[in-house]
C-alpha cells in the first residue's frame, strides 16, 4: 500500500491510479488520515492531469461506498432517478417527481439546496407551508411504498466523501474538473439506490456548461461511468440560453409546477417534463416506448392524477396540500415592480445567468450557504426569444420582501434581456440525446 504522499505523486506525475488506490484515497480522506491540504494537492493534480473513465468509475464507486448505501430493494419496480446539472427556472423535479410517480414509477429522491443563482429543489419545497425535507430512513422507504414518492435532503451519512471533497473543490479552483464533476453526480445517485438515471445536462448562458461541446463531453462521460457501475442511464442535452418556463424563485416555481401538473404550464417547461418523464417511464418498465409513455403522462395530467399525487406527497411530508388549489397560500414578496421594455424590437437573447442573479439579489438565492432565503422573492419573465415587443411592454415582474432590493433587481434584469432590431433564430429546447 502506498503512502498518501506517494499517491499524490502518482497523479502529479501523470500516472494512472488503480481502483484500490482510489479507494484508499477516499477512505483516508473521510476518516481524517488524509489531511485537507493533502486532498487539496491531489484534487489539483487530478484537475491538471485528468483521469480516464475507468479511474473515474473507481473514484465514483469509492465515493458512493464512503457512507451508508440506501437500499431500495423493498420498493417494488425499477427505481429511476433524475438529475439536472442546474439552470435558471429549473422547476422540473417539482413536476417530474409526482407526474412520474402517478404513472407507476416509484420516486425515492435525495435533492440539494441552491447556492448562487441556481435554485435548489429543497428550498423550493420548503416554500410550501409546513413541508419537511427530513425523514428517517424507514419513514422515507415507507412513504415511497405507500404513495410512490418521497423527496428529502441528502442524509449526512450518505456519500460523505462527496460533501468533504466538494467543500475543498469549492475553495481550491478545482470545481470544473470533468472526472470530479462526474464522480460527484453519479456517486450520489449510486449511493441513493437508483437502478436507472435520466440526466438533464443543461447547456447555454444559464448553465454550468456554456458550450454544446463541453456539455456533450460531460454527458458522454456521465453515461459511460454510470454504465460501468451497472446503471442504465440516459443523458439529454437541453437549452439554458434562456430561463426555463417563466418563474424564477422558490414559491414562484412551486406555483408554476402546480400549473404545469394541472395542464396549464408554460409550453417549454411542459415539453421538457414530458420528454424526460417519458424516458423515466421507459427505463422504469411501465411503457414500451416513448410514444406510449407520453400518452400515459398526458392522461395523468388530464385526469388529475398528477395533481392528486402532488397533494398526497405534500401532505405526507407535513405540507399543506391545499396549495394545489389555492396558490395564495404560497408566500409572495409584497413589494413588486413591472420592468418594461425601453424600445421597440425583438427579444434577441438572454444572459440567463444574469436573470438568475436578478432573482438572487431580490432574495431568492444565497451567496453563502448560511444565507437566508426569501421564499416569496423572485421574478416572472414575460418574454421569450423571438417575441416582438414595443416600448412599454412588460419584460418581467419582480417580487421581494424588501423594497430596497427592487432597483438592483431591475438593473440586472434589464442587463440580462437583449432587444434587437432583427427577428432572431429561436434556440432548440433539445440539443442532443
Amino acid at each position: 500500500m502506498r503512502s498518501i504522499e506517494e499517491l499524490i505523486e502518482v497523479k502529479r506525475d501523470g500516472g494512472r491510479h488503480t481502483a484500490e488506490e482510489l479507494t484508499q484515497i477516499v477512505s483516508a480522506f473521510v476518516s481524517g488520515e488524509m489531511a485537507d491540504y493533502q486532498m487539496a494537492a491531489w484534487l489539483m493534480a487530478a484537475f491538471i492531469r485528468g483521469m480516464d473513465s475507468s479511474e473515474t468509475a473507481a473514484l465514483t464507486e469509492a465515493m458512493a461506498r464512503s457512507g451508508r448505501m440506501v437500499d431500495l430493494a423493498s420498493i417494488p419496480g425499477v427505481k429511476v432517478d433524475k438529475h439536472s446539472t442546474g439552470g435558471v427556472g429549473d422547476t422540473t423535479t417539482l413536476i417530474l417527481a409526482p407526474l412520474v410517480a402517478s404513472c407507476g414509477v416509484p420516486v425515492a429522491k435525495m435533492s440539494g439546496r441552491g447556492l448562487g443563482f441556481t435554485g435548489g429543489t429543497l428550498d423550493k419545497l420548503e416554500s410550501i407551508p409546513g413541508f419537511s425535507v427530513t425523514l428517517e430512513p424507514a419513514a422515507f422507504l415507507a412513504q415511497v411504498r405507500d404513495i410512490g414518492i418521497a423527496v428529502i435532503g441528502q442524509s449526512p451519512d450518505v456519500d460523505p466523501a462527496d460533501k468533504k471533497m466538494y467543500a475543498l473543490r469549492d475553495v481550491t479552483a478545482t470545481v470544473p474538473s470533468m472526472p470530479l464533476i462526474v464522480g460527484s453526480i453519479i456517486s450520489k445517485k449510486v449511493a441513493g439506490g437508483a437502478d436507472a438515471i435520466v440526466l438533464d445536462v443543461k447547456v447555454g448562458s444559464g448553465a454550468f456548461m456554456k458550450t454544446e461541446a463541453d456539455a456533450r463531453a460531460l454527458a458522454a462521460e456521465l453515461v459511460r461511468v454510470g454504465e460501468l457501475l451497472g446503471r442504465r442511464i440516459v443523458a439529454v442535452l437541453t437549452d439554458m440560453d434562456q430561463p426555463l418556463g417563466r418563474a424564477v424563485g422558490n414559491a414562484l416555481e412551486v406555483r408554476e409546477a402546480i400549473a404545469t401538473l394541472g395542464g396549464v404550464g408554460p409550453a417549454d417547461l411542459t415539453e421538457l417534463c414530458l420528454v424526460l418523464g417519458g424516458k423515466m417511464l421507459v427505463l422504469g418498465g411501465v411503457a414500451d416506448d416513448e410514444r406510449s409513455a407520453r400518452e400515459l403522462l398526458l392522461d395523468s395530467i388530464a385526469s388529475g392524477r398528477a395533481l392528486d399525487t402532488f397533494r398526497a406527497w405534500v401532505a405526507a411530508q407535513g405540507g399543506d396540500p391545499a396549495v394545489a388549489d389555492d396558490l395564495e397560500l404560497l408566500p409572495l414578496g409584497r413589494h413588486t415592480r413591472v420592468v418594461r421594455a425601453q424600445r421597440d424590437g425583438w427579444i434577441s437573447g438572454f444572459d440567463a445567468e444574469g436573470v438568475g442573479r436578478a432573482a438572487m439579489v431580490l432574495g431568492a438565492g444565497r451567496a453563502r450557504r448560511e444565507d437566508a432565503i426569501d421564499a416569496g422573492a423572485g421574478l416572472e419573465i414575460e418574454v421569450k426569444i423571438g417575441d416582438r415587443v414595443a416600448a412599454g411592454d412588460p419584460l418581467g415582474t419582480l417580487y421581494s420582501s424588501d423594497a430596497a432590493l427592487l432597483d438592483e433587481g431591475e438593473t440586472r434584469l434589464r442587463d440580462a434581456v437583449r432587444i434587437g432590431d432583427e427577428e432572431p433564430e429561436i434556440p432548440p429546447l433539445f440539443h442532443e440525446v
